[in-house]
């Protein structure tokens, strides 16, 4: 198992990204803001930045036409 080395100590490889996005459903936001807060605290990668990010837009997307759907059902 690779061990990557930053302020929080040896960890295996992944867990800080694993930390960050527990962290951001534990205080339930899932905006840039939030993930630039998470990257910080976590130390996270330019790349794991991006994969965040990414997440965040796609989940928000689905999220949206969940809600899009759910209230084309109730006019109906």
């Amino acid at each position: 198992m690779t061990k990557q080395s930053g302020r929080q100590g040896i960890r295996p490889h992944g867990q800080a990204l694993r930390d960050a996005v527990r962290w951001l459903s534990e205080i339930g936001r899932h905006d840039a803001a939030a993930v630039e807060d998470a990257c910080r605290r976590f130390d996270l990668s330019p790349l794991d930045e991006a994969f965040l990010l990414e997440e965040t837009r796609r989940l928000g997307n689905a999220q949206n036409a969940q809600d899009a759907d759910g209230s084309a059902e109730k006019e109906t």
